[in-house]
């Protein structure tokens, strides 16, 4: 892609966000339900635009039935894969409240900011999500705690699991469900990806997210393989330690899945 390409797509989308923004910000002060649908519309938008490819295996989450997702992480293009697709608020580490541009999005996206810094944050958070998920909202949970290289998952915590027992005393005759969400990145400019791709679109460590940026755009178009595993009912007698290591299962064998 050339500079002038790049300039164009960026002005693109950031007039879209110029137009959704204060709408999302009204549509999240009043409550209108467009507050879930603008993100999936300005995530679409930047995938078309980037040339972000996405195939999509497995069942979405029902709506209505309160969905706590534990999903794999391996790169900031995780965020606009997962929130095209439905509905969503993610769990996100404290710190990116506060960055440019990032933090912004991350609160009209309706994140919930968990601090790993205070030992009563894991509590709070669990509250909040309690919360959403009675709403029968879908949450996202990076349960590996980190993005890692993409080469390997990285064992699921089960600690803020927890939300979702929180949230049995409201959620109703349904209960709570927990969805096992894997995203493998395939193909790049039509070809396999390899180990040495990784870096160019895994963001993990200390990487700088600017010059990460400029050279996944280089890179060529990219393709994407999401698929929702099976639910898994949770209830006041489920183990959250058991119920995270087979999300864990599930969300390996489908990485395993995309990429043969």
């Amino acid at each position: 892609m050339t500079r002038a390409g790049l300039a164009a797509r960026l002005l693109v989308q950031s007039l879209a966000f110029a137009a959704l923004g204060p709408v999302q910000l009204a549509a999240l002060r009043c409550g209108w339900r467009l507050a879930g649908t603008i993100p999936v519309a300005f995530h679409r938008l930047f995938l078309r635009l980037f040339g972000i490819r996405v195939t999509e295996r497995g069942t979405r989450p029902q709506p209505g039935i309160p969905t706590l997702v534990l999903a794999n992480h391996v790169s900031w293009i995780d965020i606009p894969v997962m929130a095209s697709l439905v509905p969503v608020s993610f769990i996100a580490k404290k710190e990116i409240a506060a960055w440019p541009v990032f933090g912004l999005f991350a609160r009209l996206q309706r994140c919930i900011f968990l601090d790993r810094e205070r030992r009563a944050a894991t509590a709070e958070v669990n509250r909040e999500v309690a919360q959403r998920l009675a709403e029968g909202d879908a949450v996202i949970l990076f349960p590996e705690g980190t993005t890692g290289d993409g080469n390997r998952l990285l064992p699921f915590r089960s600690s803020l699991v927890g939300a979702a027992r929180a949230a049995l005393g409201e959620a109703g005759p349904e209960g709570v469900r927990l969805q096992p969400l894997a995203i493998a990145y395939t193909r790049r400019a039509g070809l396999p990806v390899t180990r040495r791709d990784r870096p160019e679109i895994a963001w993990y460590g200390d990487m700088e997210l600017v010059p990460h940026f400029t050279s996944f755009i280089r890179g060529g178009p990219l393709d994407v393989v999401v698929t929702w595993g099976e639910p898994i009912p949770f209830g006041a007698a489920s183990d959250r330690k058991r119920a995270a290591t087979a999300a864990e299962a599930s969300v390996r064998g489908a990485i395993l899945a995309a990429r043969d």
